[in-house]
C-alpha cells in the first residue's frame, strides 16, 4: 500500500520522462508553430522526401560509401551501383574489364587510365559535396556523371 503512493523521487522521474518525450518529439518534428498550414506543408514535405534527419543520414552514408568506392574501385563502376545507376555502372564495368583483358595491347592501359580517372574524379566530387547537395544532386535528381 505504501508503494502505491508517489514519492518525490518517483514524481520527479515521471516529470523528467515527460520532458524527455516532449524534447524528443520537438527534435524529430521541429518546433511547433500556431500556423497549421505551415505544419501541414512541413509534414507533406517530410512525408514526400523523408524527414530531415533521415535523409541527412542516408545521404551521408551513401556519400561516404560511394566516394570511397569510387576512389578505390571506380574503374569497375561499383560506386555507380551503390547509387542506383545501373546503366552507368555497367558501362564502367565493361570499360574496366575490357581494359584488363586488353592490357597485352597498349589500348588496354588507356582504357584503364580513363576508368581510373573517372572513378577518382567522381570520388573526390562525392566526398566534397555537402550532404544536402549530394542528396539533391545524386539521390533525388539522379545526375549520373560528374
Amino acid at each position: 500500500m505504501i508503494d502505491s503512493f508517489p514519492t518525490s523521487k518517483n514524481l520527479e522521474n515521471t516529470i523528467n520522462q515527460k520532458e524527455l518525450k516532449e524534447n524528443e518529439e520537438k527534435w524529430h518534428t521541429g518546433p511547433s508553430t500556431s500556423n497549421t498550414s505551415t505544419n501541414y506543408h512541413q509534414r507533406q514535405y517530410a512525408s514526400k522526401y523523408h524527414s530531415p534527419n533521415q535523409y541527412h543520414q542516408e545521404a551521408y552514408n551513401k556519400k561516404i560509401l560511394a566516394g570511397v568506392l569510387a576512389i578505390i574501385l571506380g574503374h569497375i563502376g561499383i560506386h555507380k551501383f551503390v547509387l542506383g545507376y545501373t546503366t552507368e555502372g555497367i558501362l564502367l564495368l565493361v570499360l574496366g574489364l575490357t581494359g584488363y583483358i586488353t592490357t597485352c595491347m597498349f589500348i588496354g592501359y588507356y582504357m584503364l587510365l580513363i576508368a581510373f580517372i573517372i572513378g577518382l574524379v567522381e570520388g573526390i566530387i562525392y566526398l566534397t559535396h555537402t550532404d544536402n547537395d549530394f542528396y539533391e544532386t545524386y539521390i533525388l535528381n539522379k545526375k549520373p556523371w560528374f
